[in-house]
């Protein structure tokens, strides 16, 4: 009985886990993990006192199914330009946010999306873009 107490209680608390966005610790390491697993990469160029930059963490990136889709299929970077962070210089915008999709190696897939993204936008993007991923990776490219 306190076995399945146990397993019951493990098994709630299991979503409160995926609340947010696993994002990695740096560019550097995100696109080495992104090289180990295989998948596409989102890289979010971001400042902290952009207000669009804001709205698009407190709404599309809070976004249960926006959380599980980019955990599950990408791997997740941000920089913010306030903290002096670590951006590849074809990744630099004069805008932010902008929102780029970049192949495992850090290569663009396409060019950014910018500004602060709705949430059934969103989701169609990241649709498209695994789906080209997986017919690139399918194609051996």
């Amino acid at each position: 009985m306190f076995k399945k107490l146990i397993l019951a209680l493990l098994l709630m608390t299991l979503p409160l886990l995926a609340s947010e966005i696993k994002w990695a610790e740096d560019f550097k390491s995100g696109i080495k993990e992104a090289t180990v697993q295989d998948k596409p990469v989102l890289f979010v160029f971001s400042r902290h006192t952009c207000k669009y930059c804001i709205l698009l963490d407190n709404t599309t990136f809070k976004d249960k199914k926006v959380i599980e889709a980019l955990n599950k299929d990408f791997i997740s970077i941000v920089s913010y330009t306030d903290e002096n962070d670590y951006t590849p210089r074809d990744l630099l915008t004069p805008g932010t946010p902008a929102l780029w999709f970049l192949k495992p190696n850090g290569e663009p897939m396409y060019q950014p999306l910018m500004g602060a993204i709705d949430v059934n936008n969103f989701l169609k993007a990241l649709k498209i873009v695994k789906e080209e991923f997986d017919t690139m990776q399918a194609k051996g490219k």
